[in-house]
């Protein structure tokens, strides 16, 4: 099977270049190049047809055709058809060459969208059968797949069927056979040859269903066993923490941790107190007090005596997360540290000193903190904070630092539970499901924009109350592409509607660290009353007297960038508005701003945005903690998702799993990996 694709008969040189075009280069590689979609060349009784449905059909030309010409280079044809004693009305768009095709008594077969009411077919592709039934097998289910360059789909058909003739015997199975007796699973073989050419629209379901498990199963497999290994290897640090410590430390603290944060609490020190290394995803929805936690685990790692590291995506975020855990830890006698990159030389090498001797205890920090030249005396903790894109190489190099610290992960993004499983299978998850108490749901409004001075008025009415707001645009100037309000605009504007009675600031990405951070810090000292931005606010900024979100444009948004937008007022105990402008074209784009006022629940608009969206663009279109599946999809198959990361989960915690020669292919499938060689014996 891992022959390369020219020992397939028909495929010489020339054609095995193209094919290497669409990552083809092995038999594999051929034979696991599914379809993406299918012909349905069964003739159909147009009398058994749904209106709106793509049907194929055979009938007799009947008449003439007519064509008629609009605009530059557009045309339409129809013709009469006679189907089963029924005239049909076939029609083409721009295909005027067909007109001297078209001959009365020529035998046609049609495939198209069949309009019952008006009795026409809306042709996609026809095949004339006196000259070209060699060309269509009528009656079947033919496969569509991906192409490029100068190879059809009808070569990938040819090439494929003469794969199957040759290598279909050596298709050999990966799942045992009781995972395939459980689940009444097809066999390996018939599976690939089913999902190609099914003989029926059921058996192209049940080859679809196996190898949709199978994919499924596999990526979770490699995510439990890592689990289950790195548990069994014992090799992380077991702290030794004082809890009577942390217990002070708690009740020390100006407010009472939610039971949410309790639970997850104890389920951290629990880990960090264990032999094994910690590998745990901290989830909670914006507001929950996650910063608070990830405080009460870097003071349990220095009173247990070693280092914690605090590493987070953006330098306005490091610097917020450097003062808020001075304030809580600097009174304990712990020494907290800032490394950013605009720190100046020495600045940067008193740090690194001070890491390496240890008498800096706790530093915070963009990922530069994982760089070569970043040395702890003993590093126990690592906290990242919305660090969602790691995927598992990413988090594995991070703890194959040599150092085999603790891991816990933060996102306030919430991640709904297909996907956790899916991007974070191989970890321990964690949910603050829980608000502080006191804490007010944010009223969410939508309008269009020519509502802006009702909405400037409000907007006034609350800074009049003390109170301060934002102002989010998607874009930093003016597009000659895109129609919509930008920051230096709203700005603009803003600041001639309060001039003289509040101050409006600007805040994007194209200021450089100094100058954000000037700007946020007299937002925070309420010096500026409305704070214009894009969204660089978007993550962890923290202003309590703010109550009021507006964002104009909101439907150029996703659901989970609007949700984390809406979470940077709310934070103080009045209550706070988020407005959304727009005047959404899309049915998708109303649908995002009815969601927005329906729910102030991230794991329910997190849900919601997966099924709008789809899980390739959730994360971002090139994550690399989400897998490519060939044939899985993790919104429509999260069933089948759940019982593959259960029987994985079970498999690797069996004495069987690593022994047994029925497992044998699936250990084998673990083993391409280099970090299980060494670790499975086989």
């Amino acid at each position: 099977m891992m022959q390369p694709v020219t020992a397939v008969k028909g495929i010489g040189a020339e054609r095995a270049l193209e094919l290497a075009t669409l990552q083809i280069e092995t038999v594999q590689d051929l034979l696991e190049y599914f379809p993406y979609r299918y012909e349905d060349y069964r003739v159909r009784d147009v009398s058994e047809v749904e209106d709106g449905e793509k049907i194929t059909i055979t009938g007799t030309v009947y008449g003439e055709p007519v064509v008629r010409f609009y605009g530059a280079k557009k045309s339409r044809i129809t013709v009469k058809v006679v189907v089963d004693n029924v005239v049909v009305t076939a029609i083409w768009f721009n295909r005027g060459f067909l007109k001297s095709q078209l001959r009365a008594g020529r035998e046609i077969m049609l495939s198209g969208k069949f309009e019952r009411a008006r009795l026409q077919i809306m042709v996609s592709e026809q095949h004339f059968l006196d000259t070209e039934r060699a060309g269509v097998q009528e009656g079947t289910i033919q496969p569509v797949y991906s192409t490029t360059g100068g190879i059809q789909v009808k070569q990938i058909r040819r090439f494929i069927t003469s794969a199957l003739a040759q290598f279909e015997g050596a298709i050999d199975e990966i799942l045992p056979d009781d995972l395939i007796r459980k689940y009444k699973l097809a066999s390996r073989s018939d599976a690939i040859r089913n999902i190609h050419f099914p003989e029926s629209v059921q058996a192209g379901k049940q080859g679809r269903r196996r190898l949709a498990f199978e994919e499924l199963l596999l990526f979770q497999l490699r995510l439990q066993a890592y689990h289950a290994v790195n548990r069994q290897s014992r090799d992380g640090v077991a702290q030794h923490i004082p809890l009577e410590k942390v217990r002070e430390f708690i009740h020390g603290l100006s407010f009472p941790l939610t039971n949410a944060q309790k639970r997850v609490v104890k389920e951290i020190l629990d880990d960090m107190q264990a032999s094994y290394s910690m590998n745990r995803l901290l989830q909670g929805d914006v507001g929950s007090g996650k910063t608070v936690v990830a405080a009460i685990a870097l003071l349990a790692t220095v009173e247990a005596g070693y280092q914690g590291a605090l590493m987070v995506p953006t330098e306005i975020l490091a610097e917020q997360h450097y003062e808020t855990l001075s304030e809580l830890l600097t009174p304990h006698g712990i020494e907290v540290a800032l490394l950013s990159g605009s720190a100046t030389v020495r600045k940067r090498r008193d740090i690194l000193s001070g890491l390496q001797s240890g008498l800096i205890q706790i530093v915070i920090g963009t990922h530069a903190l994982i760089q070569e030249d970043v040395y702890f005396a003993r590093l126990g903790l690592v906290i990242t904070d919305e660090q969602h894109r790691f995927g598992v190489e990413q988090r594995r190099i991070l703890r194959e630092k040599g150092l085999n610290p603790d891991v816990l992960f933060m996102t306030a993004t919430p991640i709904p539970r297909t996907l956790a499983i899916t991007a974070f299978g191989d970890m321990d998850v964690s949910t603050i499901d829980e608000l502080p108490a006191g804490r007010k749901p944010i009223e969410t409004y939508w309008v269009r924009h020519d509502m802006l001075d009702r909405i400037l008025a409000f907007v006034r009415k609350e800074l009049d109350r003390g109170r301060q707001a934002y102002a989010i645009s998607p874009l930093i100037e003016e597009s000659e592409k895109l129609d919509l309000q930008n920051a230096i605009d709203v700005h603009a504007q803003l600041s001639q509607h309060f001039a003289g009675t509040y101050r409006v600031g600007l805040m994007h990405g194209r200021l450089v660290p100094r100058e954000k951070e000037e700007v946020m810090q007299q937002f925070s000292r309420n010096e500026v009353q409305v704070l214009v931005s894009t969204t660089v606010v978007e993550v962890g900024v923290n202003v309590p007297n703010a109550s009021v979100m507006v964002i104009y444009d909101a439907e150029r948004f996703g659901l989970a960038q609007l949700h984390q937008l809406r979470g940077r007022v709310g934070r103080g105990a009045e209550q706070s508005y988020c407005i959304l402008i727009a005047d959404p074209k899309s049915e998708t784009g109303k649908e995002r701003m009815r969601i927005m006022t329906e729910t102030n629940d991230g794991f329910e608009v997190a849900q919601r945005d997966l099924e709008l969206r789809g899980p390739g663009d959730f994360f971002g279109t090139k994550q690399s903690g989400l897998p490519e599946f060939k044939v899985a999809d993790v919104v429509q198959d999260y069933r089948m998702l759940e019982v593959a990361r259960q029987e994985a989960a079970d498999m690797v915690r069996g004495e069987a799993f690593w022994s047994s020669p029925q497992y044998r292919a699936l250990r084998a499938y673990l083993k391409q990996d280099e970090y299980f060689l060494t670790k499975i014996k086989d």
